[in-house]
């Protein structure tokens, strides 16, 4: 009887582990499949910027320099990484639908070099060009010896990022993100044992200070990118990615490019954006500026479920588009919205009631609780809409066509949120309100610019075509 349990209990486990069957699985389920670990991934990593943000605060209020400087400066260098690595997940997967195994392995291998290639390359000219940057960015006198150790060892591990975005990104072509997401887990947990023993030396490790964050995360990313590519290498997760056999496939390497760097433009044209937004919000003063601070964190926070269900869906339309189920894979996106929808409205609605309550719990201040309250009032449903447009993108990415997510990126910040907060603060008046107002309508704007989009059907052609691919 014992013998029989385990063998049911060690099935169950395995079956949720398992990938789901993307091409004729329940779509709701297998949704929830692909995006909830995505999701959990989503808050890991959250976790891990934190994590040395809490540790390094202990040390002195100089030591919170280097990472704040730091993130923003490898956070281009991310969205390469990440624009790159959906460029290889939306091929592999479409080839997957298509059931072409051999260019599922060569796309997995052209991925790999290109964006291993990229990453040492940008690595060495960022470690070289610390010093300049430093200075660019204008750099505290008092905090720039750490901030320098501290960046200087952050783009040593660069391709070790890049190497574990290549395991996540075509793992989840492949249609698996609980491995992924099981990995992440792992390596936050390391990073969390390791940070207060290298900062201050407990035990028999050395004391590093600032550099032992950063040489924590570091060893956290190594092993995180050696597990993945020695599981891709292997085989052991099903995508096996075959390098003795490896060939240079120039159109793989295009499409890569084609399909991933509209959306490495846009999360760098975004990140701009928003700093140039901050720069506005800056000039109303602290309490304004605490208040938009906490309700950006509260906001990305709520919108993370978008994310994943974004590119939950964005699996599933590859694979089906890579099959020619067209019908099945924009049935799957409007399922992805309607289960965002209704757990966004739940959100939304309380922190439209509640908002006030959620900023006092990280500042006490009457006029600061004010300001944020009024910005959940003004700004609460509009997030809905921004999560609807949010996961449109990922039919979009599955399809390979993403120059329309470029053009609603940037026309969402550059084109509709900043001319209206400028215009509605500094000419109409509007105060602090002006900002929240702007936020509100270019949310609601660019849902339903990505509604009628998506609508078009442009993103319904698959990318792929896999007699040509072979003979290359």
């Amino acid at each position: 009887m014992q013998k029989y349990e385990d063998v049911k209990g060690k099935n169950i486990i395995q079956k949720i582990s398992s990938p789901p069957d993307i091409l004729n699985g329940t779509i709701w389920k297998t949704i929830l499949h692909l995006s909830l670990p995505i999701i959990v991934s989503h808050l890991f990593q959250t976790l891990y910027n934190l994590v040395d943000a809490f540790w390094l605060g202990k040390v002195g209020k100089t030591a919170l320099v280097a990472p704040t400087i730091t993130f923003n400066v490898v956070f281009v260098v991310i969205a390469i990484a990440s624009g790159l690595a959906v460029g290889g997940m939306t091929l592999l997967a479409q080839y997957k639908g298509a059931k072409d195994e051999e260019m599922v392995n060569e796309t997995a291998g052209n991925t790999f070099v290109l964006i291993t290639g990229i990453a040492v390359v940008l690595a060495a000219i960022g470690y070289i060009l610390t010093p300049q940057l430093l200075h660019l960015l204008q750099t505290p006198k008092d905090a720039y010896i750490q901030t320098q150790g501290y960046m200087k060892i952050t783009f040593i591990g660069i391709p070790f990022v890049f190497g574990f975005y290549i395991y996540q990104g075509l793992m989840q072509g492949y249609g698996d993100t609980v491995k992924p997401m099981k990995l992440i887990a792992f390596t936050v947990v390391l990073n969390i044992i390791l940070d207060p023993l290298l900062i201050f030396g407990w035990g028999a490790f050395p004391k590093w200070g600032v550099r032992g964050a950063a040489i924590a995360t570091v060893i956290s990313q190594f092993i995180a990118s050696a597990i993945g590519i020695s599981f891709l290498l292997s085989g052991k997760q099903g995508l096996r990615m075959d390098l003795k056999r490896f060939r240079f496939n120039l159109n793989i390497i295009k499409s890569i490019f084609k399909i991933g760097a509209p959306l490495a433009l846009s999360q760098t044209g975004a990140a701009l954006g928003f700093t140039v937004l901050i720069g506005i919000v800056n000039t109303f003063g602290t309490s304004v500026v605490g208040a938009f601070g906490v309700g950006n964190r509260i906001i990305s926070l709520l919108i993370t479920p978008a994310m994943g269900f974004a590119q939950g869906s964005s699996t599933i339309v590859a694979q089906n588009i890579g099959a020619d189920r067209i019908d099945r894979a924009e049935k799957s996106v409007w399922t992805a919205v309607g289960i965002n929808s209704a757990l966004l409205l739940l959100l939304t609605t309380l922190l439209f009631f509640f908002g006030g309550y959620v900023v006092k719990f990280f500042i006490n201040d009457p006029e600061v609780i004010y300001v944020g309250t009024r910005m959940f009032k003004i700004t609460s449903y509009s997030v809905l809409f921004f999560s609807i447009m949010v996961v449109f993108t990922g039919a979009f990415q599955g399809s390979g066509h993403t120059m329309p997510v470029f053009v609603m990126q940037m026309g969402r910040l550059w084109g509709l949120r900043i001319p209206f907060v400028l215009l509605l603060t500094k000419k109409l008046h509007y105060g602090a309100d002006g900002i929240f107002w702007g936020m509100f309508i270019s949310n609601i704007v660019i849902a339903l610019i990505s509604f009628l989009w998506f609508k078009t059907g442009v993103w319904k052609k698959k990318v792929v075509k896999t007699s040509n691919a072979k003979k290359t």
